[in-house]
């Protein structure tokens, strides 16, 4: 897919040396085709990295994207720069009377506190209500899916005795469903997250279904609304070394953190962990774009 973002964003030229097709501003208007107008909700901590883990996970279908990142206004985060943000972000005011294909929430490192304690809580609930006419279909990831279900299906989160944290198996549930057209029986899907959702919160909710879950991990993908809402509880768009960095990162803090399940080879922390999720990852975010983006929403935005 021709992913089309601004031609100075840094996130363009690591994508362009993995041989992913990042169209420049330039090319794109030259192109007879209305492209699909995706917006990117950041609220990961390390926006860079998220940035180019979400494009990469975008970048399988021939259809030409627009992306639009969005950031809070209510919380500015210490771990992006300020000119960063400025130059490649808006907020929701900047964007509350436009119209897109797509959106994407993504998680936060805040599942400990309760929702309406999380200082930009007001702010996204906002951008969520707009979500329901504004965007033909929102995919939530992580603590994005357990805010998603909450706000919009009143279903809670609850605290995980241990984090949950690793590459987990997962059993398709609704092999009919074409968000998970392609799938295998059982995949892989990476999580990372101190709280869940309860399976038979969402079982008892008739709009919502569960297409995919694991024995260790709780349930992964969940629909509602015919495709208005997604979510996916893990991290599929994370790359080989995102749960290492973590890893890493909270050992050199002192904090109490296990080692990732299934993630590197022999349980040994220096060798190089295999990717073994992407592919069905792939396919999540191209059966999203084509079968509840690009299918259903209409050409005159």
């Amino acid at each position: 897919m021709p992913i089309k973002v601004q031609n100075d964003l840094p996130a363009k030229k690591i994508l362009e040396e993995e041989n992913i097709f990042m169209m420049d501003e330039k090319r794109a208007m030259q192109q007879d085709i209305r492209p699909l107008k995706i917006a990117i909700l950041n609220l990961m901590p390390l926006k860079e990295d998220t940035e180019v883990q979400l494009l990469r996970s975008l970048s399988n279908t021939p259809l030409q994207v627009d992306i639009t990142f969005l950031t809070t206004d209510t919380y500015v985060g210490k771990n992006t720069a300020t000119s960063h943000l400025e130059q490649f972000y808006q907020t929701h005011d900047d964007v509350k009377n436009r119209r897109f294909d797509g959106l994407i929430i993504t998680g936060a490192p805040v599942e400990q506190m309760e929702f309406e304690e999380v200082a930009y809580w007001n702010e996204l609930t906002k951008i969520m209500e707009w979500s329901k006419t504004n965007v033909t279909s929102t995919l939530h990831l992580c603590w994005g899916a357990q805010a998603g279900l909450y706000y919009h299906y009143g279903i809670k989160k609850y605290p995980l005795p241990a984090k949950m944290f690793g590459i987990f198996e997962h059993k398709l549930l609704k092999r009919k469903e074409p968000l998970v057209r392609g799938f295998d029986d059982v995949f892989l899907a990476p999580h990372s997250r101190h709280t869940e959702t309860s399976r038979e919160e969402i079982l008892q909710n008739p709009d919502l279904t569960i297409l995919a879950e694991s024995e260790e991990a709780g349930v992964l993908l969940v629909i509602g609304g015919e495709g208005k809402h997604i979510f996916v509880m893990g991290h599929p768009e994370y790359d080989r070394i995102t749960l290492d960095n973590e890893y890493k990162r909270d050992v050199a803090k002192g904090l109490e953190i296990q080692l990732p399940k299934n993630y590197y080879p022999s349980d040994d922390s220096m060798q190089r962990p295999n990717l073994s999720w992407r592919a069905h990852a792939n396919a999540l975010y191209t059966n999203w774009l084509n079968y509840y983006v690009y299918q259903v929403t209409p050409y005159e935005l």
